[in-house]
């Protein structure tokens, strides 16, 4: 298991490798600006998808990465 700090970090990194620098400090400040429930969002992210459907789409993005072994 990862500490807080090797989490933070990693996440930090992929952040800026999707959206660049800029908009990853954009996004880290908009989401301190507002209050975020994270289980609620999650709740809410796959209303309309069976746990079918989720798994294939994972399925799918996990063979698709490039360090998939």
């Amino acid at each position: 298991m990862s500490t807080d700090t090797e989490v933070r970090v990693r996440g930090l990194r992929a952040l800026v490798e999707a959206l660049g620098t800029v908009e990853a400090e954009r996004f880290v400040t908009l989401i301190l600006r507002e209050p975020f429930d994270y289980t609620e969002w999650q709740t809410r992210l796959w209303a309309d998808k069976t746990v079918d459907e989720i798994s294939k789409a994972a399925m799918a993005m996990r063979s698709a990465a490039p360090n998939h072994a």
